[in-house]
């Protein structure tokens, strides 16, 4: 089992930064694929960024590239999501999630989210 905490969330304005982390129990951090995923109200939840175990492979959603970072630390066991130049439309509850495959199906575990609100 592993739990997820996600910090880091809160309002920006347009143009701003923010950086999310996740903290995961468990000694087993390393194995996971580890997400970062988006909900915006009355839309589904979206994938935004992955990052392999080691952290050689990651992906981002077309609208997050060259703005969003991830980042994982498994001596910590954390993963990160550094965000710059944000939009309103990135404006979202974040979720941090463990798994072994890239996407919202191949994720097993999740944290509760935490909010993101970017203003005009």
């Amino acid at each position: 089992q592993v739990q997820l905490v996600e910090s880091g969330g809160g309002l920006v304005q347009a143009g701003g930064s923010l950086r999310l982390s996740c903290a995961a129990s468990g000694r087993t951090f390393s194995r996971y694929v580890m997400g970062w995923f988006r909900q915006a109200p009355g839309k589904e939840r979206d994938i935004v960024a992955t990052i392999s175990g080691s952290g050689g492979i990651t992906y981002y959603k077309d609208s997050v590239k060259g703005r969003f970072t991830i980042s994982r630390d498994n001596a910590k066991n954390t993963v990160y999501l550094q965000m710059n130049s944000l939009k309103p439309e990135d404006t979202a509850v974040y979720y941090c999630a463990a798994g072994d495959r890239a996407t919202i199906a191949g994720m097993y575990y999740w944290g509760k989210g935490t909010l993101v609100t970017v203003s005009s």
